[in-house]
């Protein structure tokens, strides 16, 4: 199994009436080497400008950028090549970040190579330390610049962390 941390930017609050503009994977393993960066051409007329604000992208910026499907197809075939045959995908919030990926990856590909389930990053912490109003936040070194390749990769750090100080189980290969 795999652990990736994956963080998406988008236009607006959900899949398919608006757009996700860029997604960010890590491999959660040393180094944290193993990435990918997608930027997506919005599928929507519809976009939210405070939304888009935060991807740093202009609307007429992301309209140059790559079909949705073929980023997809190539998200996959990315996944396909870690080789693993089982994939984990955490996040930071994954009720927004997951609803995302999943919608692309059913809506373009048919299927989700992630299966039907993500994991929290946050509620994770609070399990490990025992207080829902504590955050995992400061286990990061990346900084949050909402580039998805450096925020996924602060998520992936994160869970390194809690691997070196809680005795987290977490499968690194």
């Amino acid at each position: 199994m795999l652990v990736l941390a994956v963080d998406v930017e988008s236009d607006g609050p959900i899949p398919g009436d608006f757009s996700m503009i860029s997604l960010g994977a890590v491999v959660v393993e040393e180094g944290l080497s193993r990435t990918f960066y997608g930027r997506f051409r919005p599928i929507s007329e519809r976009f939210v400008p405070e939304a888009l604000a935060v991807s740093g992208h202009s609307r007429e910026e992301t309209l140059g950028f790559p079909e949705a499907a073929a980023e997809m197809q190539r998200f996959a075939e990315w996944l396909e090549i870690l080789g693993s045959s089982r994939l984990l995908f955490a996040s930071d919030n994954n009720g927004f970040d997951w609803q995302f990926v999943n919608w692309y990856f059913h809506h373009f590909l048919g299927k989700n190579p992630f299966g039907h389930s993500s994991m929290n990053i946050g509620s994770l912490y609070k399990g490990l330390v025992k207080n829902t109003f504590k955050n995992f936040k400061h286990l990061r070194k990346t900084a949050h610049t909402h580039h998805p390749v450096d925020d996924a990769k602060g998520n992936a750090e994160a869970l390194l962390a809690m691997r070196a100080e809680y005795g987290l189980k977490l499968p690194l290969k």
